[in-house]
């Protein structure tokens, strides 16, 4: 893995936090979330995926029920009142960074 690469990971690795929250707004199931972030345009894969929802279900930012009516059990995941609350937080503080950058590479620019 390069340096760019390993950069480009880290810069990622919480924007999928974020984008979670966000999305988790009303209940899916992972493979679904994987498929709505990967439209929008944030990849991730299901080895970094899954591991997170479990961490954020245990800080509490995330619930899961598992859904047995089909033929195939699916655990669905949805953000819990914390974790809406998180979600603003968190979207207000990458608009304020994303401002902030933003300027930079305008500043750059001249």
């Amino acid at each position: 893995m390069s340096d760019f690469d390993q950069h480009q990971q880290e810069l990622r690795r919480g924007t999928v936090v974020l984008a979670c929250l966000l999305t988790l707004h009303t209940a899916e199931y992972g493979y679904q979330l994987l498929e709505d972030l990967q439209r929008a345009g944030i990849d991730v894969d299901g080895n970094t995926l899954y591991p997170l929802l479990r961490r954020l279900e245990k800080q509490g930012l995330l619930r899961s029920d598992w859904n047995t009516d089909d033929a195939r059990p699916r655990k669905y995941y949805a953000t819990t009142p914390a974790g809406q609350a998180a979600a603003v937080a968190l979207a207000a503080e990458w608009n304020r960074l994303n401002g902030s950058l933003q300027a930079l590479i305008d500043e750059g620019n001249h």
